[in-house]
Formats: structure tokens, sequence, C-alpha cells
């Protein structure tokens, strides 16, 4: 089934350069116009009323935090297109329609809410996962980007040293 693009884009759209720029790059992988969301988005809701989509997700320099929408749910980061210096897109799937996957002996995005316990920081910047991002929440939590080449013996180290893991998403 062809998948369709979704171009997600959270700032103004008029006389904005890399907005242009986003949609003639998905336009040049895919040969179609994406179809473009602003405001508010909730990632793995329009995967779901759009299962043959693939949403195109601006990631600018500086922001963090963007994966956080993605932990629990079954969307997966499949690849990454660099726009400009300041911009670049997720590429997301809905995991099981997925057109690409991370082959094994690769590395991975892998996103987790965890519990930390301590030794957390010692522990997860090894050779199975090095932090590539963190956010704290009120709750306690950490929202934590990692990369990795296997995300079963990443949960696996994870909850060896007593973190509580709440969700893991993502590979590219």
């Amino acid at each position: 089934m062809k998948q369709f693009p979704i171009l997600y884009w959270p700032h103004k759209t008029k006389a904005d350069a890399d907005y242009q720029l986003a949609r003639k790059v998905i336009n040049g992988e895919t040969g179609v116009m994406p179809d473009v969301i602003t405001g508010d988005l909730d990632v793995v809701e329009v995967l779901e009323r759009n299962p043959n989509a693939t949403l195109y997700y601006p990631v600018f320099c500086g922001s963090t935090g963007w994966w956080g929408e993605l932990l629990g749910g079954t969307a997966i980061v499949t690849d990454k297109l660099i726009i400009s210096p300041e911009c670049q897109l997720m590429v997301i799937e809905l995991e099981k329609s997925a057109s690409k996957t991370a082959k094994n002996g690769k590395n991975q995005l892998l996103a987790a809410e965890i519990y930390p316990a301590s030794g957390f920081f010692k522990k997860m910047n090894s050779g199975i996962a090095t932090v590539a991002d963190m956010l704290a929440t009120d709750a306690g939590t950490i929202l934590a980007l990692f990369t990795g080449k296997s995300q079963a013996q990443f949960i696996n180290v994870l909850e060896s040293t007593g973190n509580s893991y709440l969700g893991c998403i993502g590979r590219y």
C-alpha cells in the first residue's frame, strides 16, 4: 500500500523558507505534496487515523523533547531528512506499517520514560545505550532519548539496574 505524506508544521507557514523547503524535499522523496497540519498534534492519533501515512515532524535547532510525544505509542522514527542547518525532519510511521526498519547491529533511536534509580547515568552511558537528550518531569520521571543497537538489550539493562521502565519507542 502506498504511503502518503503528512507534514506537521508548528510555526507560521507564510514566508517561512524552511517550510517551503520541507514541502519540496518531501515531494522529491515521495512524488506527492504533503498534507499539512498546523497547531496541536497528537502523533499517534494522526497515524492511527491515517495508518498508511508517513508523518514528517520538524525538529528545529535548539529544540528538545520532540520525541516525548511518541512515548507509549506504536509510532517509530524510520528516517531523518536534513532540510537546513536549523531544521531536520523526523520521518515517523506506525510500527506495523513502517516501510523501513533499522537493521540489526545499526544504532537506533530509543526513547524511554523512566523512574530512575541511583546509578542510572553511570549504567546507561555504556556500550548498550548512550544518552542523547533528556527531560525531567514534575512527576519525578525522566524522559530520555538514547542511541543504541538493541532495544531488547537496552530494556534488560535498564530494568536490571533497578530503574522502573515505563515505555520505549523508535528507531532510525
